[in-house]
């Protein structure tokens, strides 16, 4: 994610745990902020579910990438998704 008017990494803080927050709360997922921690203005936000049925995670996630997404201070780069499953080491 890029984000709006940010200048530290308080500000950022502020912008982005709102959001984790959100995506808990909201869809039950585990959600953390995973990468560019250095930097003020990038934020990458990872987020898991777990489901006996593959449709409900993947509609859980992309409603999880729409509400980011939808939010005016940040612009959505890039998401990607990725299932993980039974056969998978």
């Amino acid at each position: 994610m890029l984000l709006g008017d940010v200048h530290s990494l308080k500000q950022k803080r502020s912008v982005v745990r709102p959001i984790v927050a959100e995506l808990r709360r909201k869809f039950e997922v585990s959600v953390a902020e995973a990468g560019h921690l250095d930097l003020h203005r990038r934020a990458l936000i990872g987020v898991a579910a777990v489901a006996a049925d593959a449709e409900h995670v993947r509609d859980v996630m992309a409603a999880c990438e729409r509400l980011v997404a939808g939010r005016p201070e940040l612009e959505l780069l890039s998401a990607r998704h990725r299932l993980v499953g039974p056969e998978d080491d």
